[in-house]
């Protein structure tokens, strides 16, 4: 039986790498690992970075994305993920956009895979579809959820909707917002909800609008594909490669992956979408086994 130190994972936070983070969890146990911090390791997987020097265990690290902006001393924020990177026996990328832009400012690992976010659908299936008004009254349901900052486009993707949808539909926004960006009898906004509850939103909603700027492999894009939604994403960052073949992708500029200000994302050109291209796996069973054949294939190195 292997057994696994967990570094740097909140299993009781709700942010978007500890709740993979949780997910991963529940899903190698399943398969029989052990993460008995009492016990000697057999490997250690950190997640992003690591402060702990005295880490024995051959170390693998999952990143879910490296600094970049350029009003930020990205170099800085950066040096402690660095250092991890070079100690680590193996890395995981999240995504190939995460393994692209890393490589970038890292330089290559010997040993490396890309395993994308995976989603609960077991627990997906047990939840039922919610009966409020909201979801009886109106043709089609649309939502966004995110932690929002500026890079995740809050106001475009309500934009998108209102421009797109029919005349019986209606968009709810999840997440804390400090402000309206826009007020609309179409939008509703619901500020923040636990995940059993945005899973059952999901569950209930039709189409999911993140047209985030180079995002890594959000995982709302996971549960909302998972849940059932057609997602509608950017061409930008890794999102597109998460979002399923039925997924809508507006198409923006290629970045050449230097810094930038990633706080002032360009305006966004509805017209410009296609089908999108990419199919990944994202039953959390077949993600959790990726994880730990990697893993067990890095101890035997």
């Amino acid at each position: 039986m292997t057994n696994i130190h967990l570094h740097n994972v909140n299993l009781a936070s709700t942010s978007g790498p500890n709740s993979f983070g949780k997910k991963l969890f529940n899903s190698l146990r399943d398969k029989g690992v052990s993460f008995n911090a009492e016990e000697e390791a057999d490997a250690a997987l950190v997640f992003i970075e690591s402060t702990n020097s005295k880490i024995k265990a051959p170390m693998i690290q999952r990143l879910d994305g490296i600094y970049f902006n350029s009003e930020q001393d990205y170099n800085r924020q950066n040096k402690n993920i660095l250092n991890t990177y070079k100690s680590a026996k193996g890395v995981v990328f999240q995504s190939e956009f995460n393994r692209v832009l890393t490589t970038k400012y890292f330089g290559d690992h010997s040993n490396y895979c890309v395993i994308h976010n995976g989603s609960d659908l077991e627990l997906i299936s047990k939840l039922p579809k919610l009966e409020a008004d909201v979801f009886l009254n109106y043709d089609k349901v649309w939502l966004s959820a995110s932690s929002w900052r500026p890079h995740k486009r809050l106001e475009d993707n309500i934009r998108y909707f209102l421009d797109h949808s029919g005349a019986d539909d209606i968009m709810l926004v999840a997440g804390e917002t400090k402000e309206k960006p826009i007020t609309d009898k179409k939008v509703k906004y619901l500020g923040n909800l636990d995940y059993l509850s945005l899973l059952r939103v999901y569950k209930s909603s039709d189409y999911f609008v993140h047209l985030a700027w180079l995002d890594h492999c959000p995982n709302v894009v996971v549960d909302a594909r998972a849940c059932g939604c057609n997602i509608i994403c950017s061409s930008s960052g890794g999102t597109k490669e998460i979002a399923g073949k039925d997924a809508t992708v507006v198409l923006e500029e290629e970045w050449d992956f230097s810094p930038v200000a990633l706080y002032k994302p360009p305006r966004i050109d509805f017209s410009n979408k296609v089908k999108n291209s990419y199919e990944s796996e994202y039953n959390m069973k077949e993600v959790g086994q990726k994880y730990l054949d990697f893993i067990d294939g890095t101890i035997n190195l």
